[in-house]
């Protein structure tokens, strides 16, 4: 049994490398571009030109981040295990965080009950850019169905891969990953005021959600019935 999981793992891994090497990684995509899209970001802004910002981000997430291939990194656990993003196999729904945002009063209720009615299917993570005591404080109102997982910058000074992954989007941000880990979409958290009516925040954030999840749920029927044709012509 050991022989036959570790021989599937390998096959996985020669798998995803393999539709990597076809496509380029997030860190080098985004790499080539950011210099430019942040510039034109922040004049946008400093013009009050808010319209013209969400393009600047549509027009960077659709021409340059979809279809390129998540890095793989290491994290770490609540427990201080350090694991690689790459163990988790399924299509992933991936939300960056800091533990100083504040998320809307339905955000987390909204994503615990989506984990709950999904995790079979998908491998629901949310990483936090902090130390362990503070994603410790942050997260005990998430669903046992989400991985909570954490990169302490102080650990990682050097690595670039962080670097890119958090500057360049800022966070919230949710990524949708299939499971030979190419990005299919990326999206900037619901925003609304903070004061805004717990029915209302959680109906925003669950919508916005589920709409990501059905994307990554569609590709995968989408890619088993293109095998199956494949397999019964």
């Amino acid at each position: 049994m050991g022989r036959k999981l570790l021989y599937l793992f390998f096959l996985f891994s020669i798998t995803v490398q393999s539709q990597i090497e076809q496509g380029s990684l997030f860190s080098e995509a985004i790499g080539k571009n950011i210099k430019k899209y942040v510039k034109n970001s922040q004049n946008a802004y400093a013009d009050q030109d808010f319209e013209r910002a969400e393009f600047l981000f549509d027009s960077l997430i659709n021409n340059v981040v979809n279809g390129s291939y998540l890095d793989n990194f290491k994290v770490r656990k609540l427990s201080g295990k350090k694991i690689e993003l790459y163990k988790f196999e399924k299509p992933v729904f991936l939300m960056t965080y800091a533990s100083w945002c504040t998320p809307g009063v339905g955000e987390i209720p909204a994503l615990n009950e989506i984990a709950e009615k999904h995790y079979q299917d998908i491998d629901f993570v949310v990483l936090f850019w902090d130390s362990k005591e503070n994603v410790r404080k942050s997260t005990r109102d998430y669903s046992s169905k989400i991985n909570v997982v954490y990169v302490d910058e102080r650990e990682n000074t050097n690595d670039h891969i962080v670097e890119i992954m958090k500057h360049s989007l800022g966070f919230p941000t949710s990524f949708f990953i299939d499971e030979n880990k190419r990005i299919v979409d990326v999206r900037r958290g619901v925003l609304h005021p903070y004061n805004e009516k717990y029915e209302i925040s959680f109906e925003l954030n669950y919508n916005s959600f589920l709409n990501g999840i059905s994307l990554l749920k569609n590709l995968g029927s989408e890619e088993k019935e293109h095998f199956a044709s494949k397999q019964n012509p």
